[in-house]
C-alpha cells in the first residue's frame, strides 16, 4: 500500500473525446489508501471515463493524475473466455504475466475461495448463472492481489437478490484485503450500502456532492436501519431527485 496520504488523486484532469464532448472538465478529487468510494451520475456524466483515467487507460488533456499502477478493473460484462475453466480463466492473466506456477495456483485458489467458486474451478462459463460468471470476473482480479480495485457497474445486470448478496461478499472482500475501491454505479441504494463516500457527478463531467456515508454498528443490518435510508435519501438529494433510483 502507498505510503502518501492518498492512494490516488485528479487535479484539475480533463478529458475530452474526438467528438469535442468535454467527458470530465478540471476534475479534482483524492481517494485514501483502504476507502472505499462510490461514483454515482446521471448515464454519460463521466463515472467510467473516471475509472480509465485512474486506470491509466485514458490519458488526460488537462491536469494530473496519481494512481498505483497495481490495480484490478472489474468491468459491466465478465468477458470469460468461453473454452477455459473458471480456474484457467482467473489464471490467465497471471499467465501472461509469466508468474510462477506454483504462485499462480496459491493466489488462483484463495483468489475462488474468497468468492465462493473453489467447488467449480473446472467449470465452464456455460455451465455457470450470471451471478458466478460475474464471481469468476472479480476473483481475476482479486487474484493479483491489486491495491486498487476499480469496478464499472458489474452488478447491473443481475437480479436484486444475486446483486444483494454480491455487495454483501464485495464489503466483506474489502474490509479484508484493505484495497482502496473506487466503484460506479446508477443505484442509489448499492452506493449507500457499499460505500464509506459517494462522490456525485453531474452532466457536465463534474462533482457537484462529496458524501460521508454513516459509520455501521458491528452487526448491524444496515439495510434495515434508518442510517440507510437516510443515506439514500442523502444521495438522491444529491442527484436532484426526490425518491427513487437515477435514470
Amino acid at each position: 500500500m502507498s505510503q502518501s496520504p492518498h492512494a490516488m488523486s485528479l487535479d484539475n484532469v480533463s478529458i475530452v473525446y474526438d467528438n469535442a464532448h468535454r467527458a470530465l472538465d478540471q476534475l479534482s478529487c483524492s481517494f485514501e489508501a483502504g476507502s472505499f468510494t462510490a461514483l454515482v451520475g446521471p448515464s454519460g456524466c463521466g463515472k467510467s471515463t473516471l475509472l480509465r483515467c485512474l486506470a491509466g487507460l485514458i490519458s488526460p488533456v488537462e491536469g494530473k493524475v496519481t494512481a498505483s499502477d497495481d490495480i484490478g478493473f472489474v468491468f459491466q460484462e465478465p468477458t470469460l473466455l468461453a473454452w477455459r475453466s473458471v480456474y484457467e480463466n482467473v489464471a490467465l492473466p497471471m499467465k501472461i504475466a509469466g508468474l510462477a506456477k506454483d504462485l499462480i495456483d496459491q493466489r488462483v485458489t484463495r483468489a475462488l475461495e474468497m468468492v465462493g467458486l473453489q467447488s467449480r474451478r473446472t467449470a465452464l462459463p456455460r455451465q455457470l448463472s450470471g451471478g458466478m460468471k460475474m464471481r469468476v470476473s472479480l476473483a481475476r482480479a482479486l487474484a493479483e492481489r491489486p491495491q486498487l480495485l476499480l469496478f464499472d457497474e458489474p452488478f447491473a445486470a443481475l437480479d436484486e437478490l444475486t446483486r444483494f448478496r454480491l455487495d454483501d461478499d464485495l464489503r466483506m472482500i474489502w474490509q479484508q484485503e484493505n484495497s482502496t475501491v473506487v466503484f460506479v454505479t446508477h443505484s442509489i441504494t448499492e452506493a449507500a450500502y457499499l460505500a464509506e463516500r459517494v462522490l456525485v457527478m453531474d452532466e457536465n463531467g463534474q462533482l457537484v456532492d462529496d458524501l460521508a456515508m454513516p459509520i455501521r454498528a458491528p452487526e448491524e443490518d444496515f439495510r434495515a436501519s434508518p442510517h440507510y435510508h437516510a443515506a439514500c435519501q442523502k444521495i438522491s438529494a444529491a442527484l436532484g431527485h426526490h425518491d427513487g433510483e437515477p435514470s
